[in-house]
């Protein structure tokens, strides 16, 4: 059987490849503490529980419109107003089967063969790998913990050529957890602006960040820059990863090339799934995803401290998401070597720098603390044993 070049370009997904040996230990007896992956243990509010059961009663579930259903574009839109004080207008928010699916129909909606996309380096792996599949040439700017391992305005305009396209945005951020400051968020897509260039801003862990000294949650880009093309997912904040749901804001004139894409790819999101969603928005379920996103900040606290008590440097803290991004050079270790050797050794799974880009693919690894406070106390205390047997 012939396999495209498309197929052989795509890399594993490393995250899922150790959660793949994570697994196999597990099933030879051994408790393995699963710091891979970006899967909040809470699951989804229990209103949303409830309204899915009640769906799945029996009654015929049938295809929606293929950019979602109305009410729940109508909900989207409510909660940027109440959450971020921005007008969206329904009709721009295009309801996909999670905010994968999501970025794939914006990619394929702009991208065209030999396009230049300029993407943070390090950044999550997908982002990539979807424009790359359409013809895309990514341009991985590297990035500092000067920067917090974000794109700047400067680092920008460093890097345009006359062949770029698009920026992809991913605030805060997968693997770092952190978010590029209002200011220069507004100046890059400003600067692309200026150039014709479109500008996809990433932020399905936007609602999980720090809100400020008032109270406040973080602006979305729509409110920096109306044009910009936003992704976001229920999979995080709301906890709903295996639901497969999320959504986009686009610019009016994008949502009939997205609708046509849309109904050829994938005819629509999972009907149940949407209508049970729709519970997410109510003052119930949005006050238990409020408790659990200061339970995230109570989890960063403790694996900051652990991380610096057991000799392990984090550059930059997050301020969001539920990422840590540490500097393992000093163990004498690189990257994937650590990851390798804790998973066999100390059975904790983490994921290596080499799944984020080039930059710091041998010195960086990503620890995600979406795992229960018990579980990271545990990994701490079998990393902690891990280091200090390097010597």
């Amino acid at each position: 059987m012939r396999i495209s070049q498309r197929a052989q370009a795509v890399t594993p997904f490393y995250a899922m490849e150790f959660s793949k040996h994570a697994a196999a230990l597990e099933a030879q007896g051994h408790h393995v503490v699963k710091l891979s992956l970006g899967e909040p243990d809470f699951g989804a509010p229990p209103a949303v529980l409830d309204a899915m059961r009640e769906v799945m009663d029996g009654r015929p579930v049938t295809y929606t419109a293929a950019v979602g259903l109305p009410e729940l574009r109508k909900a989207i839109a409510r909660f940027y107003l109440d959450e971020h004080g921005v007008e969206v207008a329904p009709s721009r928010i295009i309801v996909t089967a999670g905010a994968s699916a999501a970025l794939l129909l914006v990619i394929a909606a702009l991208v065209d063969t030999g396009d230049e996309v300029l993407i943070a380096d390090p950044s999550y792996p997908c982002n990539r790998q979807l424009a790359e599949s359409f013809g895309a040439k990514v341009g991985l700017v590297p990035t500092t913990a000067a920067t917090r391992f974000q794109l700047d305005a400067a680092s920008v305009r460093s890097s345009w050529t006359d062949r770029t396209r698009g920026v992809m945005i991913a605030t805060p951020s997968n693997p770092t957890g952190t978010s590029v400051p209002a200011d220069e968020l507004a100046a890059i897509c400003a600067y692309a602006r200026e150039r014709g260039a479109w500008r996809i801003v990433d932020e399905i862990y936007l609602n999980l960040s720090d809100h400020d000294d008032r109270g406040r949650a973080p602006l979305s880009a729509l409110s920096l820059d109306p044009g910009a093309i936003v992704i976001n997912s229920f999979s995080k904040y709301f906890g709903m990863t295996g639901w497969r749901l999320g959504w986009c804001v686009v610019p009016e004139d994008l949502v009939p090339v997205m609708e046509r894409l849309a109904q050829n790819y994938f005819l629509c999101a999972s009907a149940p799934a949407q209508h049970a969603a729709l519970t997410c928005f109510t003052p119930e379920s949005l006050a238990v995803c409020e408790a659990r996103r200061a339970e995230f900040a109570e989890r960063r606290a403790l694996v900051l401290g652990g991380l610096v008590r057991i000799g392990l440097s984090v550059p930059v803290p997050p301020d969001g998401a539920f990422y840590v991004y540490f500097d393992v050079r000093d163990t004498g270790l690189t990257s994937w070597e650590f990851c390798e050797r804790a998973l066999q050794e100390a059975h904790v799974a983490l994921t290596p720098g080499r799944d984020f880009g080039v930059a710091t693919a041998e010195t960086h690894v990503r620890l995600s603390y979406a795992a229960s406070a018990d579980e990271l106390r545990e990994g701490i205390t079998r990393l902690g044993k891990f280091v200090a047997s390097l010597g």
